[in-house]
């Protein structure tokens, strides 16, 4: 079977996804929050560059996050960021809706929602 990033579109997908994502992010009442623990930390400049380069991985793609870091530990990279449930949930559901924008289908949508559930939802420390 495909990797799932071949299967979405490659590269320029995960591209529009990731900037359509912290459009809404940057935007939306449901990003807010996020949007707010980005500005406390490091801001927002790094961010499109290291998610772009985190999903390729996740997706099946090229490993930039891993040969640039040496991991894809999700829980080391947040540990710093007090994570509620809900913010969990409209991470989640921001990255449904710029999914839908960007023209993934629903199959391989449901399949990078639910492998991005179970990382969201262990990310919860508060």
């Amino acid at each position: 079977m495909q990797p799932m990033i071949d299967r979405i579109g490659g590269e320029p997908t995960v591209q529009a996804l990731v900037d359509r994502f912290y459009d809404l992010i940057e935007t939306t009442p449901r990003g807010r929050a996020i949007l707010d623990m980005h500005l406390m930390g490091h801001g927002l400049n790094h961010v499109r560059p290291q998610q772009f380069a985190f999903l390729c991985g996740f997706l099946g793609g090229r490993q930039y996050y891993r040969e640039e870091h040496g991991h894809m530990n999700l829980r080391a990279v947040h540990a710093h960021v007090d994570i509620h449930r809900q913010d969990a949930e409209d991470w989640l559901a921001v990255m449904e809706t710029a999914m839908e924008d960007t023209g993934i289908q629903p199959v391989e949508r449901a399949a990078i929602l639910s492998a991005l559930k179970r990382a969201a939802l262990s990310l919860v420390n508060r």
